[in-house]
């Protein structure tokens, strides 16, 4: 059975618990648990000989043999134990619950859906797809806002062609969702490598890790890096990544935090102020104090970087031009590391709306008093760009004149075109607050109304507009309220 096919045949059965209000997100849990379950019975009828991963009383066969009231009891007892367990077993199960409150619908999806397929037959790239194919449509969802959790997967991809990861590197990313990144750098590496046995242990069990700081979220992750055949004991933390900087510095970030509200906590900078609200964490590698979630990621990002480390990480545009300690950050981050790239993405092309974005590609460098950006490289991919998640949406091919221009065999030779202009050192620090938040070409629609796109795009990137100014009004009476 192809991924598609079996998207398709668990989201059929998603309509039927739709009915007794189960969400999207919902019912991809339920599936996760009883996923995880059935695989885990599958891969003990395999290998006896090797250590239960799931205790005999909590395992798949004890459930399945159940129906009424008695299976629902069960069910229940299963999430919560195994909800205790250390390492992945306990990031999938954790805080789980059942959603499912009809045990003749539990006792169909248990026998009819997922143990009528042995899913360990079925190759890891076809599970894998299919669980992606299944985020992807929750991210869809808009009422669910699960969209803020899953990256477009062209993007993805076209981030990771340049950034160019190699074996046996440390690669994370701090506030990694449903896994997109380290399931497009595991895919880059498996097929651009020869490996050997050692190179391919350490992929599966070292190479990649994660942070996220939503249970549910991580527990999407774990299970989509556990279908991919990714993962050691827990490559997905849960916890806020904002908190510390942890004991590991890694060759390679690689991540899009949430966008959206300031953080509810308030971080010190070596620069001494505060913000107190209703946790204070401490952070002396951070440049400057800020409620600004996006900028604090930044700093974090520079922050668990190896030296010589490359980041690349997706950034609201008030990341760019947003003054106090937005300016501090950016000059710091201009000076300190080389910061060589920046690509302004279009509207449209994320599942959350109202978000205007950009990727930031910076190396972290030693300390020095001479600035280490010598030139910023800028792509306009927005300008004069239309995309809509439906009719329009973004695809890989897309990204390929971004990706030529970048040159990632060599930075040195780019070369200056229509929508990629480099910009010096000394011109960057003398613009207004720093501001990297800059444009070159004429938009089309405002010279010549012939040329505006379609009315569907229009109003889509209208409501992106509204969105986004909506959420500054909200933090900017949430600043006056608190003063």
């Amino acid at each position: 059975m192809n991924p598609n096919a079996i998207v398709q045949k668990l989201w059929n059965y998603c309509n039927i618990l739709r009915d007794d209000g189960l969400s999207y997100q919902d019912y991809i849990e339920q599936l996760t648990f009883l996923l995880f379950l059935k695989m885990a019975d599958e891969r003990q009828k395999l290998f006896p000989e090797r250590v239960m991963l799931i205790p005999r009383a909590l395992d798949w066969q004890s459930l399945e043999r159940l129906d009424g009231d008695d299976l629902d009891t069960h069910y229940r007892h299963i999430l919560i134990e195994l909800g205790k367990k250390h390492g992945m077993l306990g990031t999938i199960f954790r805080k789980a619950q059942n959603r499912v409150q009809d045990p003749a619908k539990l006792k169909r999806l248990i026998s009819d859906l997922i143990g009528r397929e042995t899913w360990t037959t079925l190759g890891v790239d076809v599970k894998g797809d299919a669980y992606e194919g299944l985020l992807e449509k929750n991210a869809a969802d808009v009422k669910g806002g699960a969209g803020q959790y899953f990256t477009p997967r062209a993007l993805i991809q076209a981030i990771v062609d340049v950034m160019h990861p190699e074996p046996g590197q440390l690669i994370h990313d701090p506030a990694c969702g449903t896994g997109g990144f380290l399931l497009a750098v595991h895919d880059y590496i498996s097929h651009n490598f020869t490996l050997d046995k050692d190179d391919k242990r350490f992929l599966k069990e070292k190479a990649l890790s994660g942070v996220e700081i939503v249970d549910g979220a991580a527990r999407l992750c774990a299970m989509n890096l556990f279908l991919h055949g990714i993962g050691g004991e827990e490559p997905v933390a849960v916890r806020d990544a904002l908190s510390s900087k942890g004991s590991v510095e890694f060759d390679m970030v690689l991540t899009n935090p949430p966008f959206g509200k300031k953080s509810s906590i308030t971080v010190i900078g070596e620069d001494g102020d505060e913000q107190r609200e209703t946790l204070i964490i401490v952070r002396d590698d951070f440049w400057a104090t800020t409620s600004n979630k996006q900028l604090n990621f930044v700093q974090h990002v520079r922050s668990i970087l190896k030296i010589d480390g490359r980041a690349a990480v997706v950034v609201p545009d008030n990341v760019l031009f947003e003054g106090g300690a937005g300016e501090l950050i950016r000059r710091r981050l201009l000076h300190d590391c080389d910061v060589h790239t920046l690509l302004r993405l279009p509207t449209g092309i994320f599942y959350a709306q109202g978000v205007k974005a950009n990727v930031i590609f910076f190396d972290r460098r030693v300390a020095s008093e001479k600035p280490w950006t010598k030139k910023l490289w800028i792509y306009d991919f927005r300008t004069n760009e239309h995309f809509t998640l439906k009719t329009n949406p973004l695809r890989r091919e897309n990204l390929d004149d971004f990706v030529a221009c970048y040159r990632a065999e060599n930075r040195h030779k780019r070369k200056e075109t229509e929508r990629f202009h480099a910009f010096n050192y000394d011109g960057l620090v003398k613009r207004d607050k720093a501001s990297l938040d800059i444009f070159w070409l004429k938009d089309d629609s405002l010279e010549d109304a012939a040329n505006l796109p379609a009315p569907d795009v229009i109003a889509a990137e209208i409501v992106e507009d509204l969105q986004a100014a909506l959420d500054e009004f909200a933090l900017i009476a949430e600043d006056l309220r608190k003063a």
